[in-house]
């Protein structure tokens, strides 16, 4: 590979990248581990292409958004534990600022018409961006003709049987532990033909930088620092309204939805919608799906129309409190608690994560695992590209397939970079409704 000479981010390179990230980071999970792939391992490469899904494969199995904390690792390892948490917080805070702005809007106004037409304009870019991303880890993933029957077997999994994504997940990672053991040739030869990224300045023989060291001492400190930030604020909410107060009950909801929620995004919106439409009667059915349009109209994590109800029922049962302040109060304990414990994961289980990087039973495992979230990527392609495709269960949308088409081909053939996608297409949105909206 030719370029200029590898050196080191500093810390104020990899700062203004995790900045960056957080205002492209559009197309939910896997759209944003695609842009991540594309800008860590393959333009800036630093780290490789083997180290970058060791990382994935650990995240797919934590409860809660596997991108945030995909990119919590990865700045932990560059840079420390300051690098781990500047790489969470820029990865959610534009998103968090705007989407409390359209939230407002939102409970305002109702639907924003121009909001709706970049939201036209910017879904088939990310039908694009997730089938880029499928080819891109794919061609690293399904190395051998056991790696392509598991990925085949999870897509027929999820998308005709509806079997849960832990599931899959667990199903995977066992295959590949018991593969390693009573078939090694067959399992280990997916690790051994990984494009190796030597280029890289965390490359595939590197070993861990001594920040990466497990200690127990500093798992502790880890321990005890994470749940005080985290259950303070629960507790000063509930010694100041009162643990039937709306804010109270959404900060304990949405802390034990951060504990027990696998699979991202899509795994826990059945039981958050659920639970907070017909439990808590936060929001209607109809606010959640809007919620879940804002959500996927702004960059960052899916998992931020979480924030969307909380801001929703503390609008909505304020209690003593003025609407917008209790609103606001929502969506910032709601936040608070959904991605406090993602730094809480990493930081306390990547260094175990890191030493072991070179054992082979964990390697099968983890690569089966991977071979099974390709899977689960194209049952979501499949699935996002018929709702964009096809909307009305008839013929085509022919704007959104001319949009996907072409940014597809850009991705893939001129690797363009993911910003002029995503803006492109929420303009060629908007300028379509202006033209032909009646």
């Amino acid at each position: 590979m030719t370029g200029k000479p590898l050196s080191h981010p500093t810390f104020r390179e990899a700062l203004r990248f995790w900045i960056k990230l957080g205002f492209i980071s559009f197309g939910g999970p896997s759209g944003q581990i695609a842009v991540m792939h594309a800008e860590l391992v393959e333009r800036r490469r630093w780290i490789s292409n083997a180290r970058f899904l060791h990382a994935l494969n650990f995240c797919m199995l934590l409860p809660g958004p596997e991108a945030t904390q995909l990119a919590i690792y990865v700045g932990w390892l560059l840079h420390k534990t300051k690098g781990g948490i500047v790489a969470g917080v820029f990865f959610i805070l534009p998103s968090i600022i705007i989407l409390w702005v359209l939230s407002l809007i939102y409970v305002q106004f109702g639907k924003v018409p121009w909001v709706d037409a970049m939201f036209f304009g910017l879904k088939p870019a990310v039908v694009a961006i997730v089938a880029s991303a499928l080819i891109r880890i794919g061609s690293r993933a399904l190395t051998n003709s056991v790696m392509w029957i598991i990925a085949a077997g999870a897509f027929v999994s999820i998308y005709w049987f509806k079997v849960p994504f832990p599931v899959i997940v667990a199903s995977a990672g066992l295959i590949g532990l018991l593969g390693g053991i009573l078939s090694p040739t067959k399992f280990l030869v997916s690790a051994e033909k990984m494009p190796a990224s030597s280029e890289s300045v965390l490359d595939d023989q590197t070993s861990s930088p001594a920040h990466a060291n497990p200690s127990l001492l500093g798992g502790l400190r880890v321990l005890a620092v994470s749940l005080v930030l985290w259950f303070v604020p629960l507790l000063l909410i509930v010694w100041k309204f009162g643990q039937e107060h709306t804010l109270a009950r959404e900060g304990m909801f949405f802390s034990k939805a951060a504990m027990v929620t696998f699979g991202g995004a899509y795994a826990v919106l059945p039981y958050v919608s659920q639970e907070a439409v017909g439990s808590y009667n936060w929001l209607n059915a109809a606010q959640m799906l809007d919620g879940l349009g804002l959500a996927e109209t702004t960059p960052g994590p899916l998992i931020m129309v979480l924030q969307f109800v909380g801001f929703l029922g503390g609008w909505n049962q304020p209690g003593n409190l003025q609407p917008l302040l209790a609103a606001t109060l929502g969506s910032a304990i709601t936040t608070w608690t959904t991605f406090v414990p993602c730094f809480l994961w990493i930081f306390l289980g990547a260094p175990y994560i890191e030493q072991l990087r070179g054992n082979a039973r964990l390697t099968t495992a983890l690569f089966t695992v991977t071979a099974a979230v390709v899977g689960v990527i194209l049952n979501l392609a499949v699935w996002f590209g018929i709702q964009v495709l096809f909307p009305n269960k008839t013929g085509i949308d022919v704007f959104a397939l001319i949009v996907c088409g072409v940014s597809f081909i850009g991705l893939l053939k001129w690797s363009w970079n993911v910003i002029p996608v995503v803006f492109g297409s929420a303009i060629c949105g908007v300028l379509y409704k202006l033209v032909f909206a009646s």
